[in-house]
């Protein structure tokens, strides 16, 4: 049996939440599965969650709050969880993403992760590590979150076209994806351009690199290694970066160009996604 009463709510994140859980439904005077029933959960998982041996997501948080009348407490705990549960290394990255007014991505060779679908995604982190693949990939994806906020950032994301031709995860990822990406086509917030193949040699060919920029900080220029992220605000690189960027997009097809070849490849390589 579980004594979830040794449970540190100052542990983690995790931890807290699962605290403040237990507390709120206790005090409502529910059973777990009594919870579990109100919210469409099982019961099972209100006790896992309530232990942190289990992720909660938003919907669920968003779900419980409306049971229990919280006022969204668990709902703005969620955030922080899913951000202690990034690699140490990256949760000051994920910060400034959160911060950001503006994010312009260079990718050489996939898609990145705060455009990524669920299938895609979760290929992506299990290509060499499969533990806590369902949980990692939630957290990914919780990121995306940025882009529901009331004033969301400018995202301008160029991708090498070599990103549409790797096959991640078999044709049916690939056409979800694909498609994913055009459905931002009319949103003026979120812009995709492909550096096509014959641009031939580029401004970007020394490899990815994202430029963050902030209301009232100076911009970030982020790159990224095996297991460790690098963020600078170094004059001289940011500098360099935002010319190498300026030069990408003038090379660089246009937006409509770039959702047409997305089309293309799209329907010949992976099937039309209405098949």
């Amino acid at each position: 049996m579980v004594h979830i009463n040794a449970l540190d709510p100052g542990a983690s994140p995790l931890d807290y939440y699962g605290f403040e859980l237990r507390r709120l439904r206790e005090a409502a005077g529910l059973t777990q599965r009594q919870l579990g029933e109100i919210v469409s959960y099982t019961g099972s998982l209100i006790g896992q969650i309530e232990t942190a041996r289990k992720l909660p997501t938003q919907e669920f948080s968003e779900r419980v709050d409306a049971a229990l009348g919280t006022g969204g407490l668990l709902s703005r705990l969620v955030a922080l969880v899913m951000r202690s549960q990034l690699p140490g290394w990256f949760q000051q990255v994920a910060e400034l993403q959160a911060r950001a007014t503006g994010m312009y991505c260079f990718e050489m060779g996939m898609v990145p992760g705060l455009l990524q679908t669920r299938a895609y995604a979760r290929a992506v982190l299990g290509a060499l590590d499969e533990r806590d693949l369902g949980d990692r990939t939630a957290v990914r994806l919780d990121r995306q979150r940025i882009f529901e906020r009331e004033e969301p950032p400018l995202y301008w994301v160029i991708l090498f076209e070599a990103a549409l031709y790797l096959e991640i995860d078999g044709p049916a990822t690939m056409r979800e994806q694909l498609a994913h990406l055009l459905s931002f086509e009319r949103n003026p917030l979120i812009n995709v351009q492909v550096l096509p193949f014959s641009a031939g040699a580029h401004a970007g060919m020394t490899g990815s690199f994202d430029l963050y920029r902030f209301a009232n900080d100076p911009t970030i220029v982020y790159t990224e290694g095996y297991g460790s992220g690098h963020p600078t605000a170094n004059p001289d690189t940011v500098e360099d970066c935002s010319l190498r960027y300026d030069h990408l997009q003038a090379a660089a097809l246009p937006l409509k160009d770039s959702a047409e070849l997305i089309q293309r490849v799209m329907e010949e390589r992976y099937g039309d996604q209405l098949a």
